[in-house]
């Protein structure tokens, strides 16, 4: 099985891309927001760890904006909380889907929690700058400063690009990701 995960910033295109290869993807993005509306379990170990944050189940996005805005040190106690759970849901769509040639994995911190194998195809979305502030403010809870925070806990963008094996330039048409997905695809073979 080919492990392709694809990295980049917020916004870039990774979750619109993934769907391009035609593959299973497990896309972790998903999976949090059913967490945060299904599982009590999560919700009461995040409430033990944030008392004054949450009020009731199921945890609402706002409360959860609030806690990371009130507090630098809320993003990562929730973060110690919900990566593991997001790890151990990889491992089952992995273990799902192995005979499976190719599965794409739509993971943001995929680095950052170092899920990566040496065999892994990592690729970073490039998007185009100024369409990606255009989109990011078009955005229904677009928070400047919730971005910033969320970038700040991510790698430089940088490194993530130096780590990968493919660059797909993300100018946002339908057109371009297609020809890029398809040569990647191309390429690996």
């Amino acid at each position: 099985m080919i492990r392709i995960a694809l990295v980049g910033d917020m916004g870039a295109g990774k979750t619109y891309i993934s769907g391009l290869f035609g593959c299973p993807v497990f896309k972790a993005d998903e999976e949090v927001a059913k967490i945060y509306k299904k599982d009590k379990k999560f919700f009461k170990k995040i409430k033990k760890k944030i008392p004054k944050s949450f009020s009731t189940f199921p945890l609402r996005k706002a409360e959860l904006i609030e806690s990371i805005l009130s507090n630098k040190n809320n993003l990562e106690k929730i973060s110690q909380i919900i990566h593991p759970l997001i790890r151990k849901k990889m491992n089952y769509f992995i273990k799902n889907n192995k005979n499976k040639k190719i599965v794409i994995l739509d993971i943001p911190l995929f680095l950052e929690n170092k899920l990566n194998k040496k065999k892994d195809i990592i690729v970073f979305i490039e998007p185009d700058k100024k369409k990606l502030k255009k989109k990011l403010k078009k955005r229904k809870n677009y928070n400047y400063l919730l971005i910033k925070k969320l970038r700040d806990h991510q790698l430089p963008l940088k490194i993530k690009k130096d780590k990968s094996d493919f660059i797909i330039k993300n100018d946002f048409t339908k057109k371009n990701a297609i020809k890029s997905v398809k040569k990647i695809k191309e390429q690996i073979k």
